[in-house]
């Protein structure tokens, strides 16, 4: 059982409090300019507003001392909370033992391996080798040397929408503008079909009477001659699109899909680095399906405060793997193992009570969000599952056109200055991500969608 009160106290408690007469405050605003001057701006935070300073459970303090209510959970990454005293105490005494062990392995690393293959999906349960990154663009990116070398194909299907990351092989499935426009060219034997965004169906037509036909179109170009999709290894997708929009598939999707790909002879990989870690209300997002991956990277919410990540294939796979073919030296490291253990008890202890309570409160905000959107013409659609919601920001319901950008900026610094920290994404950047922590309280959670719709009020009235 989950009570609210031992929740709150992960949290600043009085958060929202915002004390300085404007944002960003006077020691906000110096080290955001000292930031601009020895930091690149090529981060995806890049001039953001805000300077973190102190983090607790589901809130953040700046240099100046305001507090906000984070829904970003440092986009998807702090599932158990910014510093929970439980993974700190867990970090600590590892530190006095062992940090930093080479691309070797060391007691924590092979225990977070049998741990990882204890919670894996379907076939993959205790049924996987483990290979560890710092992040998910790694884990991507060593899929794809993986599945090249296990199935002698050079082809990957990957969907527009998709964020897999901004290495070079990863860069090349990812499909947002600012990521790729000028870095060229891309590694060669990329597909890229049409994902699920029922709101803005590509092919004009509404689910359910529209057959899936998306679905469909992944299997006709999969498995239907001169499609030029001849020599794929492997179909990587997300399992509720995150930076495209924050988008679920329909049910029955992944099933087609899946079909699909096993007809062609191709992998499946499921890239579970937002939407796992318990985010939207199952340990992994793929479990909201029948499908049971051949891999699954994975990263941010297992790792919360510190660099985790790592792909998980099955062991019939992973014999196909020549040892000492993919160095890392940092992978691995006994802290950060410590760190995701601890993050992975207390996501799944009480039998996944944490989890459960992330799609039971998540339901009941989306409920609410889209009650309350009805009578706001410039918020088009509100979906998700869990703790995994996107808004979608428009000029008005009927052109579905969407929110023009200085109005999204306008919304962000307005809810920066009603202390709530909360970033867009999505393919028109209009989509605001509802992904707090998954230990925020009710309060907290209700208090931010209050903001967030009271803000939307406001731009829509004063336009």
């Amino acid at each position: 059982m989950i009570h609210e009160e031992h929740l709150a106290e992960l949290s600043y408690e009085e958060a929202p409090k915002i004390i300085t007469d404007q944002i960003p405050g006077p020691k906000t605003q110096e080290d955001l300019e000292r930031s601009i001057q020895f930091e690149s701006m090529a981060r995806g935070g890049g001039r953001f507003p805000l300077v973190f300073a102190e983090g607790r459970g589901a809130t953040v303090k700046d240099p100046d001392g305001n507090i906000y209510i984070d829904i970003t959970a440092g986009v998807a990454v702090n599932s158990v909370g910014r510093c929970n005293p439980r993974v700190v105490t867990a970090m600590k005494a590892q530190m006095d033992t062992l940090m930093h062990a080479s691309d070797i392995s060391n007691v924590k690393r092979s225990q977070l391996g049998e741990v990882i293959a204890g919670i894996m999906p379907g076939s993959l349960k205790n049924n996987c080798i483990t290979y560890f990154t710092q992040g998910g663009s790694g884990a991507v990116e060593t899929a794809i040397k993986f599945v090249r070398k296990i199935t002698g194909r050079s082809q990957i299907v990957a969907f527009h929408g998709a964020y897999h990351g901004v290495w070079c092989g990863s860069n090349s499935l990812t499909t947002g503008d600012q990521y790729r426009k000028g870095y060229g060219p891309f590694i060669p034997g990329v597909i890229h079909l049409p994902y699920p965004y029922c709101y803005r169906c590509c092919f004009g037509l509404k689910y359910p009477d529209c057959n899936l036909q998306c679905a469909q179109y992944v299997d006709y170009v999969l498995n239907t001659p001169y499609t030029g999709a001849d020599d794929v290894g492997a179909l990587i997708i997300e399992a509720q699109q995150g930076e495209g929009g924050y988008l679920p598939p329909p049910p029955g999707y992944l099933s087609i899909v899946k079909k699909a790909c096993e007809k062609h002879g191709a992998l499946y990989i499921s890239d579970e680095v937002q939407a796992g870690a318990g985010r939207t209300g199952k340990m992994w997002c793929i479990e909201h399906s029948d499908v049971e991956p051949d891999m699954i990277t994975w990263g941010k919410g297992m790792g919360g405060d510190v660099p985790m990540a790592g792909l998980s294939i099955r062991k019939d796979l992973a014999e196909h793997i020549e040892d000492h073919s993919q160095p890392n030296t940092f992978a691995g490291n006994a802290v950060n193992a410590v760190a995701c253990m601890t993050n992975i008890e207390i996501l799944t202890e009480n039998d996944h009570a944490l989890i459960k309570r992330a799609g039971t409160v998540g339901e009941e905000i989306l409920t609410y969000l889209q009650k309350e959107a009805e009578s706001i013409d410039i918020i088009g659609d509100v979906r998700g599952r869990g703790f995994m919601i996107g808004i979608e920001m428009v000029k008005d319901k009927e052109s579905r056109e969407p929110l023009e950008n200085d109005k999204v900026v306008s919304m962000i610094m307005a809810m920066l200055g009603k202390g709530l920290v909360m970033v867009p994404c999505g393919r028109f950047g209009n989509v605001f991500r509802f992904m707090p922590s998954l230990i925020i309280t009710r309060n907290h959670a209700r208090i931010s969608a209050d903001i967030l719709l009271e803000t939307a009020r406001e731009i829509q009235n004063n336009s």
